[in-house]
């Protein structure tokens, strides 16, 4: 009844929402971009099945992908590492006369029963429609899918785990190498067994029906939960309990940054934000995470002779600081801004110095990108063109969210602070900058020599930058004329 009531007052809470009309345009893209992941999820597994079939014609499809169910695992966390955890709900009902453990369990169970363990079934029953069927009907199928299901069960509590000790301290998220490093070494066990010995006959149970498999399974989601559960309760009673910290601590203050006059003074203000507020540290540190492993990807010559995937992780590598950033500009700003628009034209040098900083923190990509560039993986030209055009029109782009970003974000949220949702512009306008300039290449490509396109685009990234202060005055002006209605939203959401 608990976990009923929980589901009826989050469906309440989402209408009665003073933002629900204005996030409706938001959840239609959202909605959009699911069903286009479930369709192409789809279109994966059927092609795997034929794929695998062809490149090991002496094994069974579904004994090769169960051989490497552990690097779906490893995908799933990191997919669902930028998720919420479920327990940042818990604190009104914390306020009622519930049971503090009752309220967890309800919330555990909810995260069983979440919608996002059903991903990928969309990819797996395709599949096992093409290679379990022939061979073990429906009862296969079904197997085989419930037991995908509960190994995706036992997924989410461990990324839950996770992902709750590294919002409290950030070096927590190191404690993921141990846990899937032990599942890729149990992988190979036996060793007589080179494509994955032990997942493999895990596979093969759920799809014969092996009562041990899934009783296995069930056991170790649940052992999960258990220590979600003892470890959700600690943090968040610490969390309510807390007292004010008066220690004084050794931090930075950019003092070299005094020199550049009103540009450095908010360039410090947004160091300062990055790295001593919570949200925007951990966000920070976990994109930065993920474009050393998509770095590394393409070091290693990950993808082959798929060029147009070697050029999407390059973009990625490249714009994944500004476009995470510069997605939630003036949101963290939206919580003191009636301090910046004390003086005239403040913003405008915020809005620089924003700039400036994210083209300095170019550097560190740019560095990742030269061993693949030794290597052949891309070539320097292709490194160099997307590096300016980041640069110029994809921050461009980014930034116009100045203007139409009008909901405050949380500085420094635990499990009891709630999220703001994102706008339709951020959806739209973040797509287009991580989507557009790969559609640009892809069409000047069509037309002109591999080189002639990468000059292009390095020369509109050039001209983009030589011109930054003109459009970003512009953004400054268009900012200034609707300001008194974003203040407002900024108020109504703090």
């Amino acid at each position: 009844m608990l976990l009923l009531e929980i589901y009826r007052n989050q469906r309440l809470a989402a209408k009665r929402s003073p933002l629900y009309e204005r996030n409706r345009f938001a959840k239609f893209l959202i909605s959009f971009g699911i069903l286009f992941w479930m369709a192409y999820l789809i279109y994966f597994g059927t092609a795997l099945y034929f794929i695998l079939q062809e490149e090991m014609p002496n094994m069974e499809p579904y004994h090769v992908l169960n051989g490497t169910l552990v690097l779906f695992l490893i995908l799933d966390f990191f997919l669902r590492f930028l998720l919420r955890t479920p327990v940042q709900e818990v604190k009104p009902y914390l306020l009622l006369p519930v049971s503090r453990k009752r309220v967890l369990d309800a919330f555990l169970l909810q995260a069983a029963f979440s919608k996002f363990n059903l991903v990928w079934l969309f990819l797996f029953i395709p599949f096992a429609w093409l290679s379990v069927r022939p061979f073990y009907g429906w009862t296969g199928i079904t197997g085989y899918a419930v037991g995908i299901w509960l190994l995706m069960v036992f997924n989410g509590y461990c990324s839950m785990l996770i992902r709750t000790l590294a919002h409290q301290r950030f070096v927590y998220i190191l404690l993921a190498i141990p846990l899937y490093g032990l599942m890729l070494l149990i992988s190979f066990l036996p060793l007589d067994e080179p494509n994955g010995g032990f997942f493999m006959n895990l596979g093969e149970g759920y799809i014969e029906g092996n009562p041990w498999a899934f009783a296995g399974t069930t056991a170790a989601a649940a052992c999960m939960a258990g220590v979600n559960r003892l470890m959700q309760a600690r943090l968040i009673y610490r969390e309510l309990a807390r007292t004010e910290d008066n220690r004084i601590k050794r931090v930075s203050d950019y003092s070299f940054l005094e020199r550049y006059g009103l540009i450095g003074e908010y360039m410090r203000l947004e160091l300062k934000l990055i790295f001593r507020n919570k949200t925007p540290r951990s966000s920070f540190w976990s994109y930065f995470i993920l474009m050393i492993l998509f770095a590394a990807a393409l070091s290693g010559n990950a993808y082959g002779s798929n060029s147009y995937m070697g050029y999407f992780i390059c973009l990625y590598c490249y714009c994944i600081f500004g476009l995470m950033t510069l997605s939630r500009i003036m949101s963290y700003e939206g919580n003191y801004l009636d301090g910046l628009m004390v003086h005239k034209e403040t913003l405008y040098h915020l809005l620089l110095a924003k700039y400036y900083l994210q083209c300095i923190f170019l550097i560190i990509p740019c560095l990742l990108m030269i061993f693949p560039t030794v290597q052949g993986t891309i070539t320097w030209l292709v490194s160099l063109s997307y590096l300016f055009f980041t640069m110029g029109p994809v921050f461009a782009l980014i930034m116009q969210l100045t203007v139409y970003n009008d909901k405050a974000a949380p500085l420094n949220g635990g499990f009891t602070s709630k999220s703001q949702t994102n706008t339709a512009w951020q959806a739209v306008i973040t797509a287009l900058s991580l989507a557009g300039p790969l559609l640009i290449h892809r069409l000047l490509t069509f037309f002109l020599p591999e080189t002639a396109a990468c000059l292009i685009l390095l020369t509109l990234g050039v001209l983009t930058v030589a011109t930054h202060r003109i459009w970003i005055k512009n953004i400054y002006r268009r900012f200034m004329k609707r300001r008194y209605d974003n203040m407002d939203g900024f108020r109504y959401t703090r």
